[in-house]
């Protein structure tokens, strides 16, 4: 049985749309589907609500195979160092699930598939996500479906967004994509879209992906069934 690759952006808004949509040519020249992680909020008062032309090409991308993941409300650290949902008790994540999903809604950009900021979930924040209508949540480890309790097992590779960025750990990650892909494991590999304007992250993120398609991965998205969607 052959392995299966995801490759993940997050951090897309007016200033680094550009950079998503390069990368995503280049992957549509490999067949390689995105999951888009989408937060309605991200510092220097971003609100996505408000920026038109990222809601249209991310539902364009949608429309084309890719899939949308909630990535959190606004990405603001709840406590000290935490990211957004990693230390939330059950009420305070539902809350912000259910206001982050209206804004979803009301930009026809609504998904059943949740990954956490820096892929961090406090058990509260888990059992916040069936009430507020979510199907998956795709963690640090493993994919898990909430109605099934199952998990596909696989670690995120990344870069940015509280993943390092320097040389030494691109090339790391392109070894261990490598090495995932040749076990026909799960390849998870992720980037924020301001890394993917710095050519050696994105050289790396490319050169991971060949590996891993080269080595037998096939491609999928984060969606919400109860397998893994793997492209033809």
């Amino acid at each position: 049985m052959s392995g299966a690759l995801i490759v993940s952006v997050s951090g897309i808004r007016d200033d680094t749309r550009d950079y998503a949509a390069e990368f995503a040519r280049e992957l549509d020249s490999r067949s390689v589907p995105l999951s888009l992680l989408v937060a309605p909020r991200l510092k220097d008062k971003y609100r996505l609500v408000k920026d038109s032309a990222t809601q249209q090409w991310l539902r364009g991308r949608r429309d084309g195979g890719d899939a949308i993941v909630l990535h959190g409300y606004d990405q603001a650290a709840t406590k000290r160092r935490r990211a957004e949902f990693a230390a939330l008790p059950r009420h305070e994540a539902r809350l912000r699930l259910m206001a982050a999903d209206r804004v979803m809604e009301e930009t026809g950009l609504r998904t059943r598939v949740f990954a956490p900021p820096r892929w961090l979930a406090s058990p509260g924040a888990v059992s916040a996500l069936p009430d507020a209508g979510f199907r998956m949540i795709a963690g640090i480890n493993a994919i898990r479906d909430l109605e099934t309790g199952t998990a596909e097992r696989g670690r995120v590779l990344g870069i940015g967004e509280g993943m390092k960025a320097e040389p030494w750990w691109c090339r790391a990650l392109v070894i261990g994509a490598g090495r995932v892909a040749r076990r026909d494991g799960l390849v998870r590999l992720a980037v924020s879209a301001q890394q993917l304007g710095c050519s050696g992250p994105r050289r790396a993120m490319l050169d991971a992906i060949d590996l891993a398609l080269y080595s037998g991965a096939v491609p999928g998205v984060y969606e919400h069934v109860r397998t893994v969607r793997r492209a033809a």
